[in-house]
């Protein structure tokens, strides 16, 4: 077992060091245009209904060695593979704290990948954009985004394949970022692993918004002229029928009880980024995403006599790249529990 451990260690560094240049897990691309590939690993969501997903190592049969998963989420571009490279970079910077973990990045792929992939019928496709607020599937069936995350939470819960898995980390950046802070607020998948006795943490990073639990906004001008600006994903208002069983003062009490990091990049402050939500929802919650995640978190820190489970990485000199994000020391600190993080 131990030389198998030091073989995953060395392929992994390896892997790390023969991506350059690396295509940084970052949102840039306007125009639509189909992911680079499509993830030929699946979990089977629902019966029959199969969702891609990208993993470290074989989760089929029993892992006694893992016991961490970290679960990297893809941005608006739905290029899991790269960031399935940054997890694997990162778990490889990680050294002795990432030996035994489990990377995983699912990913949601649209109609325009299907099409260009010949994708079967089974895998799920969303809207460009709706898997950010767990908008139900458009095809083979109406399974939430949200439903695709309670299914690999529920196979990390299997005592049976992960006897000694003690932490989960679901983390996002930027598209990604968005459905890991929903997930959050509304997810039921970490209720099973809290049920064995796992802990969970959630590391939203760099997303264009936020979901409000009260109607006041950052900018409440742009907010008073926004039919909807309080409608879910950016607030309470009609609330998704995967969450529609509990009241926003419920969804709340569980998001303030739930351990959350904030990582924001200092310089991802460009009002004009092409993947930026220019829409009066997202305007109405601050000119660009440093600022928005601040007012967030400030709301937040202001309501429930604080926040004391949510903390903030502020990432100096880093923009709006998700590769340096989750490689830096607080990145590695929020996936690992490194040291170093300032």
């Amino acid at each position: 077992m131990r030389l198998r451990q030091i073989g995953l260690m060395l392929g992994l560094l390896l892997c790390a060091s023969t991506m350059a240049p690396l295509a940084f897990a970052q949102e840039s691309d306007a125009k639509p245009k189909p992911v680079p590939e499509v993830g030929t690993q699946t979990i089977e969501v629902a019966s029959g209904v199969f969702l891609p997903v990208y993993i470290s190592r074989d989760w089929s049969q029993p892992l006694p060695d893992i016991e961490r998963a970290v679960i990297v989420q893809h941005g608006r571009a739905r290029n899991a593979n790269v960031y399935f490279r940054t997890a694997l970079t990162a778990q490889a910077a990680a050294g002795d704290a990432g030996k035994h973990a489990l990377m995983i990045s699912p990913q949601f792929i649209d109609q325009l990948d299907v099409d260009t992939f010949h994708v079967p019928g089974n895998i799920l496709r969303y809207t460009p954009e709706g898997w950010e607020g767990g908008d139900p599937a458009v095809g083979p069936a109406p399974i939430s985004s949200f439903e695709a995350l309670d299914a690999i939470l529920a196979k990390l819960a299997d005592k049976r394949l992960f006897p000694n898995l003690k932490e989960v980390v679901v983390a996002g950046h930027s598209g990604g970022g968005q459905v890991v802070q929903r997930y959050a607020i509304v997810g039921k998948g970490g209720a099973a692993l809290a049920k064995t006795g796992i802990g969970v943490r959630y590391v939203v990073a760099n997303p264009s918004s936020y979901a409000y639990f009260s109607p006041e906004r950052p900018e409440p001008a742009i907010a008073s002229s926004c039919p909807g600006y309080n409608d879910w994903k950016y607030g309470m208002d009609h609330l998704p029928a995967y969450a529609a069983a509990k009241s926003p003062i419920e969804l709340e009490k569980h998001y303030v009880a739930t351990r959350v990091i904030y990582m924001l990049g200092s310089l991802d402050t460009n009002p004009n980024h092409p993947a930026l939500d220019k829409s009066c929802m997202g305007e109405a919650q601050g000119p660009y995403r440093w600022a928005r995640g601040h007012s967030y978190i400030a709301t937040m820190k202001a309501r429930d006599a604080g926040t004391p489970n949510h903390t903030l990485y502020e990432i100096q000199g880093v923009g709006h790249d998700g590769d340096r994000m989750f490689t830096s020391a607080c990145g590695l600190k929020a996936l690992f529990d490194m040291a170093g993080c300032k």
